[in-house]
């Protein structure tokens, strides 16, 4: 029977393949767990699993499948049992919260071992197998677990709905932060299923902002807990953020590492339990500085030595086995890779080469590193990487769905940019590409800014789904884009709009060069940051120039959206406040600029964005409305920076491909 014809990657197959997360190895190496989710687009929702996977070869093996929302899978340290988290209904009873549940590794039942009421998130097995310490949002002035579920009960049935609050950080990306709540440490023991608040009675706190196990860690023999804080009496994102740790006996608490300019995250104890390795970034010079690999003696402190390379090193620190080598993942000119520094040469070298490395793990008691990567031509995948032998892939849950879909070449070139400096640009061509012909293009900007695009596999702005209907994307690293060192990074700040703008610029330049661009069907359209810079385009770039704009969830006045969540760093982009020097700032606003602004947009924004509140894609919309200038409004009541929802992404790709065509076609 003769195959069937590939077709171009489509919204709807899009939302067909499985989304993998969250590897983690077995003490042993030989076995493997990772989250699979899938996605239904009539039922509007996805359901998170559990899977079994061997380092060795063999057929994966579905571990959970009566939970919606399994997940952080943990091995217990003899590689017995795993723990995860999970809101479930199990024995009458339903989960208000998400709650711990182990099972043991070779099958069977999960059980819950926490009934505790707050909730539960992040969390590790303690060295002896028998408790977890894990996050949990509490009220700091309440006693023992029972006064906290007494708490949670009144707070989850009272009728009134307002937030009241004096605190500067009070909500996070689509959320308001708990009122009256902060991020304690909290161990429970499995035996007797009590729970001990580790914080209780005392001033500390885990980093409010992103709770998870970036802010702590046990020590090998079972003693010792090292975590990070904020140790300011009032909480702020933009604080120096110190290392601890406390005894687990008598919950006596010593500094580590206190001390300007120094940032610490992702604490991580040696094999002997004798060294601790941490991220270590100088914020208190620069916010845009690169985090460096600290190690040092636990009983000496933060000496101020770090590993200085010219990689911002990412948290997620592993030793290796032997405690010779430390690894991390950090971006490197469009790709994310697994780098293992050695300790006794201060060499640092590519471990495993990304694409880009979205998770990896490394096996307590074997060399055995295991990875979940993607790649431009493929989602994540994940494979087992051995010294001496070749990957091995542990997985195929999406060939089959893969196989039938038809992925545009991807391309990589360099341009001259601003300062004269290279800059790279990617291009994904559509599947039917012919060089003969006239193209549209659709120069994809992309958000951070201290990020990149590249060598990865996208959900939300899939450059396949945006060339499946001919258009030839391209997407360039301007500066200020992560990957290219930090001197490119912080280039743009107290200038924001100015080199990126000259970058994406040069880029297009290129691509009016060649001869398959259609060169009256160019577009540019981005998110975020990639948002803003459309807005700044509109208002900077001769008309005539891009056929059309994009710009979803982009800020466009400086000083409105001080209302964001990160109104505590945004200044720091800008190198001003706007009450100190209000004309620097408004020259760095797209809204300033606003009587330029000729060229048909596309708005899209959603109503939980608090990151870049939506009142800014309103007032953009509405500025073109009055100014006479074709625009079209597509916003989302429930969606926050991200459009996550299935049905929503599927309306949203729509209304971007139907802009692009229609725009294209007058």
């Amino acid at each position: 029977m003769k195959r069937a014809a590939a077709s171009a990657l489509t919204v709807d197959t899009l939302w067909q393949l499985e989304r993998l997360s969250g590897v983690a190895v077995s003490p042993d190496g030989s076995r493997a767990v990772c989250t699979v989710t899938r996605y239904d687009m009539a039922e509007n929702r996805g359901r998170a699993s559990l899977w079994m996977l061997s380092t060795l070869g063999g057929a994966p093996r579905r571990l959970t499948a009566c939970g919606e929302r399994d997940g952080q899978a943990a091995w217990s340290p003899d590689g017995s049992r795993i723990a995860f988290v999970a809101k479930r209904t199990q024995e009458d009873e339903e989960d208000r919260t998400p709650q711990l549940y182990v099972m043991e590794a070779d099958g069977g039942e999960a059980r819950r071992v926490s009934h505790f009421k707050p909730g539960v998130e992040a969390f590790r097995w303690t060295a002896d197998g028998r408790g977890l310490v894990f996050v949990a949002w509490l009220w700091p002035e309440l006693r023992g677990a029972a006064a906290q579920a007494r708490r949670f009960v009144q707070e989850a049935d009272r009728k009134s709905t307002g937030y009241a609050t004096g605190e500067g950080l009070y909500r996070h990306w689509d959320h308001n932060l708990p009122q009256g709540r902060v991020p304690h440490l909290c161990l429970l023991d499995l035996g007797s299923g009590r729970v001990r608040d580790l914080f209780e009675g005392t001033a500390w706190e885990l980093p409010r902002s992103e709770t998870g196990l970036q802010h702590f860690d046990l020590s090998p023999d079972g003693r010792h807990l090292a975590f990070v804080a904020d140790p300011s009496p009032e909480k702020s994102p933009a604080h120096r953020v110190g290392l601890y740790e406390m005894d687990l006996k008598t919950r006596r608490v010593r500094t580590l590492g206190e001390a300007q300019p120094w940032d610490f995250s992702g604490p991580r104890y040696s094999p002997d339990g004798q060294r601790l390795a941490v991220v270590a970034a100088r914020h208190g010079e620069h916010h845009t500085a690169f985090g460096e690999v600290a190690v040092f003696d636990r009983r000496r402190g933060f000496s101020g030595a770090t590993v200085r390379s010219d990689l911002d090193v990412q948290t997620g620190l592993r030793w290796s086995p032997q405690g010779d080598a430390i690894l991390f993942t950090a971006e490197a000119r469009g790709r994310c890779h697994v780098w293992r520094h050695r300790l006794a040469t201060g060499s640092t070298e590519v471990a495993v080469p990304g694409g880009t490395v979205l998770a990896f793990d490394h096996a307590a008691q074997d060399d055995v590193l295991v990875t979940l990567a993607d790649a431009a031509s493929h989602p994540a995948r994940v494979q087992a990487h051995r010294q001496g032998a070749a990957p091995r892939r542990l997985e195929t849950f999406n060939d089959s769905a893969l196989a039938q879909v038809d992925l545009g070449r991807i391309q990589e070139v360099e341009v001259v940019g601003a300062l004269g400096d290279q800059v790279q640009m990617w291009l994904v061509f559509p599947p039917d590409f012919n060089p003969r012909k006239k193209h549209p293009v659709f120069q994809m900007v992309h958000g951070g800014p201290y990020a990149a695009c590249g060598d990865s596999f996208s959900w939300r702005w899939n450059p396949h789904v945006l060339a499946s209907r001919g258009h030839v994307v391209a997407m360039v690293n301007f500066h200020g884009s992560s990957g290219f060192g930090w001197p490119f990074r912080q280039a743009i700040v107290g200038r924001t709009g100015e080199l990126e703008l000259q970058d994406i610029e040069a880029g297009t330049d290129w691509l009016l060069q060649q001869p398959w661009v259609d060169r009256k069907r160019v577009h540019a359209g981005g998110g975020s940051y990639g948002g803003f810079l459309a807005a700044w385009m509109n208002g900077h770039v001769p008309a005539g120039r891009y056929r059309s704009y994009v710009c979803h969830a982009g800020v466009f006045d400086r000083v409105a959206t001080w209302s964001a969540d990160s109104y505590t760093l945004r200044h720091l982009d800008l190198g001003a406040q706007y009450w100190d020097d209000l004309s620097r700032v408004q020259s760095q606003s797209p809204a300033t600029f606003a009587a330029a602004m000729s060229t048909p947009t596309l708005i899209t924004h959603g109503a939980l964005d608090y990151r870049v509140p939506d009142h800014n894609g309103l007032a953009y919309y509405n500025t073109l409305q009055a100014r006479g200038v074709e625009a079209r409004l597509l916003w989302f009541p429930d969606e926050n920076h991200w459009i996550l929802k299935p049905q929503n992404s599927r309306q949203w790709y729509g209304e971007v491909l139907d802009w692009l065509e229609r725009q294209g076609r007058k």
